[in-house]
């Protein structure tokens, strides 16, 4: 066979992939979106289809990359595990009533035999999604499982048979089946659909556009850009490596073609994108969770965020400003240079429209009627698809009727190479017809982009519901609580100091649900049955403090990310994220000593609250941020004192003492700007002056 002919041969397979993961996408979505307009069927049985169905996709998607590398091996084993799960969701539905109902407890050798080869798939998809450290956290679980009678110590346990295990992972339907993945497909499913048809419908594009509008007003707009666009897109991502990699791609550059040093664009880059994690109202999907453990309405645990998340992101805002300018000044930005025209007034209309109205739908249907997640969820996806293709259609019909050039919209290929529904060209003559066909293509691509962005949170959930159960089966909460009040002597702020540092460590290298999953599970039962904290004040406690693990050495997942496309120094890009995100690591305290702040009522205390943190917060990030223009002697000591005065106001739990130390840090302020004869330079002057 010429290398020509295997190379068509190739391009053929790849196409006909290309095809099934469109097709498959659709498929999915119908079941999804049908489940949640009948729920004919029980959550259980559903949520083995979403798994099994879901699964097999990002398989068929990984498959067509093995094909393109030319990787035969991996590509028998994707067959064999979309194979498997294909299997399983057959039997499953075929026999729910005996699998899951008559024979709970126990099950037929052969339903064994499949539970080994489902957790093989399991496992094998893991690692493949998420790399070696998540593979060890599951497979290290299973082991821990099954031999804890070896572990000497305080977490040392009977040990449990293989059987036990896989009733507990499979046949059960538990485990890999279990709550959360239940969860996703209920919840977090329709939300992430609406965000792929947000991506396809060019909502990020727009993000960007106002984002680099907004520069224009703002000294340090380059990197004021990526706090912005990095930190809405995160929220949706889910993850902040993903995250970092994706709009790092765009922001580093710009921020380096700025004048920024690449360490410097990969640290901004790599807190914007860990800082875009808790933002309401998906919080990387984690509100989902969070509200479900809690067993609290899911508008709740947005409105408990609202507050935390306003003064972390305000901070990065003043500390990235103060960053920026000390390294190059003021900034400007031209919009040419990034696209190639601006909004017209028609068109701001149509955006507007198309993406404000299913936002209201969903604020309207979760906030006023209170309707459950997967209901608004669904209502928002129809008015979403509606409105993304009728009015660019209405536009370009308009348009057509006043003569208005500007309303024709020009088939591209804006979905891939070998999309289902690529058009060759424009048809010529028939504009409206054009734009129809391209809005519509584009909701295709949204469905298959909201599907390839599941996959992995779907992977990793049914995943962390294993680790969960059996976890929870070994007593490994309890033992951490143990643990912790051993070390702490008793002593809550110790003992919160532990905790954080136990979720940093358990949220190295996971996505931001899942490490949440974990933590709250370990962590966090902690701090309510032994300290008495509240329940949704100890979640977000350990929610903020596993997702520092994006910017905490030596790990630092998102910097590292972000570094790399710098082409920077780790460690020191991990310095000026470290500087900027400071808050960050003592916000997860004050949610311990002031929980108002993390309250589903915002009213005046919550607030004054909340202005009194933000102010602790303001002066930790002058403290290590503003360019004093002072000698090393002299400079240092007055940045130590304001940082632990800010750490001071963030903590205290007597708002008498917050207050006092606002007044010290406005004072010393004062007093500075009052006698400094210098204005306020590069920090490499600084240095240099020292």
């Amino acid at each position: 066979m010429s290398t020509e002919t295997a190379s068509r041969i190739q391009q053929i397979n790849v196409t006909i992939l290309d095809y099934a993961i469109t097709v498959g996408a659709l498929i999915l979505w119908a079941l999804v979106l049908w489940w949640a307009w009948t729920q004919d069927i029980s959550r259980s049985q559903y949520g083995v289809l979403f798994l099994g169905g879901i699964l097999v996709l990002y398989a068929i998607k990984e498959a067509k990359e093995s094909i393109e590398d030319e990787d035969y091996l991996d590509l028998l084993i994707l067959f064999a595990a979309a194979l498997v799960m294909i299997a399983a969701s057959i039997y499953i539905w075929n026999d729910y009533q005996g699998f899951y109902i008559s024979r709970q407890g126990w099950a037929y050798d052969h339903e064994y035999r499949l539970g080994w080869l489902v957790v093989t798939v399991i496992l094998y998809l893991t690692w493949r999604s998420y790399g070696n450290i998540f593979l060890a956290l599951v497979g290290g679980t299973m082991l821990y499982a099954v031999f804890g009678n070896y572990v000497p110590g305080l977490f040392g346990h009977a040990g449990i048979d293989t059987t036990f295990m896989l009733q507990m992972l499979f046949t059960d339907l538990a485990g890999f089946y279990g709550s959360l993945t239940q969860l996703t497909a209920a919840w977090i499913a329709p939300f992430l659909l609406y965000a792929g048809l947000l991506f396809a419908f060019g909502a990020f594009d727009l993000i960007l556009r106002i984002a680099i509008v907004s520069a224009k007003f703002i000294e340090s707009g380059v990197a004021q850009t990526a706090v912005i666009a990095s930190a809405v897109i995160g929220s949706i991502n889910g993850s902040y490596a993903a995250n970092a990699g994706m709009t790092g791609s765009f922001t580093i550059p710009t921020m380096m073609d700025a004048g920024l040093s690449g360490r410097t664009a990969a640290g901004i880059e790599g807190t914007a994108s860990t800082s875009g994690q808790v933002l309401p109202p998906v919080m990387g999907a984690s509100a989902f969770v969070m509200a479900s453990v809690l067993g609290i309405p899911y508008i709740d645990v947005v409105i408990a965020g609202l507050l935390p998340a306003a003064i972390l992101v305000f901070s990065v805002l003043v500390a990235v400003h103060y960053t920026s300018i000390n390294e190059i000044g003021g900034q400007s930005m031209d919009f040419a240079d990034y696209f190639d025209d601006e909004l017209t007034t028609a068109d701001k209309v149509v955006e507007g429209t198309r993406f404000g109205i299913p936002f209201a739908i969903l604020l309207f249907t979760l906030g006023y009627l209170q309707w459950t997640v997967m209901t608004s969820a669904l209502y928002t996806i129809v008015a979403m698809v509606i409105l993304g293709i009728t009015t660019p259609v209405l536009q370009s019909t308009y348009g057509v009727v006043t003569g208005h050039q500007s309303a024709r919209v020009e088939l591209s290929d804006r979905w891939g190479k070998n999309s289902v529904l690529r058009v060759a060209g424009t048809v010529r003559g028939h504009r409206i017809v054009d734009t129809f066909l391209t809005e519509t293509g584009r909701t295709i691509h949204g469905f298959r982009r909201g599907a390839v962005i599941l996959a992995p949170i779907a992977i990793i959930l049914a995943a962390v519901n294993g680790v969960v159960d059996l976890l929870m089966t070994t007593g490994v909460p309890s033992r951490i609580a143990i643990m912790l009040m051993e070390l702490s002597g008793g002593v809550l702020l110790i003992a919160v100091l532990f905790g954080m540092g136990v979720c940093i460590v358990m949220g190295v290298g996971m996505p931001t649900v899942a490490a949440y999953v974990i933590v709250s599970t370990l962590v966090a039962p902690t701090f309510v049955n032994v300290f008495a904290v509240p329940e949704l004040a100890a979640h977000y406690m350990v929610f903020y403090a596993a997702v520092m693990a994006g910017v905490t050495p030596p790990v630092a997942i998102a910097v590292v990310v972000a570094s790399g496309i710098a082409g920077s120094n780790f460690w020191r890009s991990c310095g000026v994220a470290i500087t900027i995100a400071a808050p960050l690591f003592v916000l997860p305290i004050s949610f311990i000593y002031h929980p108002e702040l993390v309250s589903t009522v915002i009213d005046l205390n919550t607030l004054i609250t909340a202005s009194v943190i933000m102010m602790g917060s303001i002066t930790i990030i002058y403290a290590l941020n503003y360019p004093f223009g002072l000698k090393r002697r002299f400079a240092y000591p007055l940045r130590f004192g304001m940082f632990w005065l800010g750490v001071f106001v963030m903590i205290a739990p007597v708002r008498l003492f917050q207050i006092a130390g606002i007044g010290v840090f406005v004072l010393t302020f004062l007093v500075y700007r009052t006698v400094a004869t210098d204005r306020p330079f590069p920090m490499a002057s600084v240095i240099d002056r020292g």
